[in-house]
């Protein structure tokens, strides 16, 4: 009955939240609009970026392929006239491709052996969109971008529409990490997480799960790479640095990986902050050093873990009468 009065609760929670989503962009500036488009394309990199966390492979390239998917998806619509909506699933399919040659080239590589080694690699990636001005751009990156089209009569390249048609995107991809998370295949990743050698000797194939989930987790950083160049116009290779590829870490980190929800939590608390903290700016590298400090010394579950135990508790609370009582 517990359990039932929960999910009742977080479905109703989740529910609130999409219906405050769709009336929010009606009662703001346009400038938090694109604020908010933003946040909806880091909850999709941090979600991603969990799914292969999930099979213990920390790694450092999957902003690089979030800039793999802005690329092939701007220079599609660009140079072969391909649809904006055709563009950016194949630029999620071009990041999937890279993911997951990257990994099958560091798969006999494990901890922080493969941590430095995707560093090197994304790197390259990074350093090869800077040096050759053709196709690439070069350092100042590639302009003129077509932006999405009118579709029904409706102008997509508008603040409004673009939130809703970025919106939908995140939802749908939740969507689909929720059911992976919740299958056998995501039961796999997580028994590979706890116990690697007890994995195998149950018969599942560890390099191919590891495939797996960077493929998954690296078509959908992808996405996320098209829809942003497709709202700027512009792709800049600067945008897929270490640095944000830091802050990534960081979000997903103080958010918690434990649970689905966790990095949710991280990108909405950090990236509030990391807002507010503009008039700041020379002091944000120290400011969300020491945050990270704090979770990893007071919460190394991150948010989510106080937030398990602050509901754990107020559960013993409500039930302690009760379950005296019975």
């Amino acid at each position: 009955m517990l359990q039932t009065d929960t999910g009742k609760f977080g479905i109703g929670v989740l529910v609130s939240v999409i219906i405050g989503l769709c009336v929010f962009p009606f009662f703001v500036r346009p400038y938090l609009i694109e604020l908010a488009m933003i946040y909806f394309l880091w909850i999709i990199l941090a979600q991603s970026y969990r799914l292969i966390v999930t099979i213990h492979d920390w790694q450092l390239y999957h902003v690089v392929l979030y800039g793999v998917g802005a690329y092939a998806s701007g220079m599609l619509a660009k140079n072969l006239d391909i649809s904006v909506f055709i563009a950016i699933p194949l630029g999620g399919l071009m990041a999937s491709l890279f993911g997951v040659l990257i990994t099958l080239i560091l798969l006999r590589s494990t901890g922080w052996g493969f941590y430095i080694a995707t560093y090197g690699l994304a790197e390259l990636i990074r350093l090869t969109w800077l040096k050759f001005r053709y196709p690439f751009g070069g350092s100042t990156g590639i302009i003129n971008i077509p932006y999405t089209p009118v579709v029904g009569g409706i102008d997509f390249s508008d603040s409004i529409p673009y939130y809703f048609f970025s919106l939908g995107v995140l939802l749908v991809i939740m969507y689909l990490l929720y059911r992976v998370e919740k299958s056998h295949l995501g039961d796999a990743f997580k028994a590979i997480s706890m116990d690697p050698a007890l994995a195998e000797s149950t018969g599942i194939n560890i390099p191919r799960h590891r495939l797996m989930a960077c493929a998954i987790g690296s078509f959908f950083a992808g996405i996320a790479g098209g829809l942003l160049v497709h709202r700027l116009g512009a792709v800049d290779p600067k945008t897929f640095n270490i640095t944000t590829m830091l802050y990534l870490l960081i979000w997903v980190v103080v958010g918690g990986t434990n649970t689905f929800w966790g990095p949710v939590i991280g990108v909405t608390v950090m990236y509030t902050l990391f807002e507010l903290s503009r008039p700041l700016i020379q002091l944000r590298p120290m400011f969300f050093g020491l945050t990270i400090i704090f979770v990893l010394l007071f919460m190394p579950g991150g948010i989510e873990s106080l937030i398990s135990k602050v509901t754990a508790q107020w559960r013993r609370l409500r039930d302690g009468p009760a379950a005296e009582s019975g």
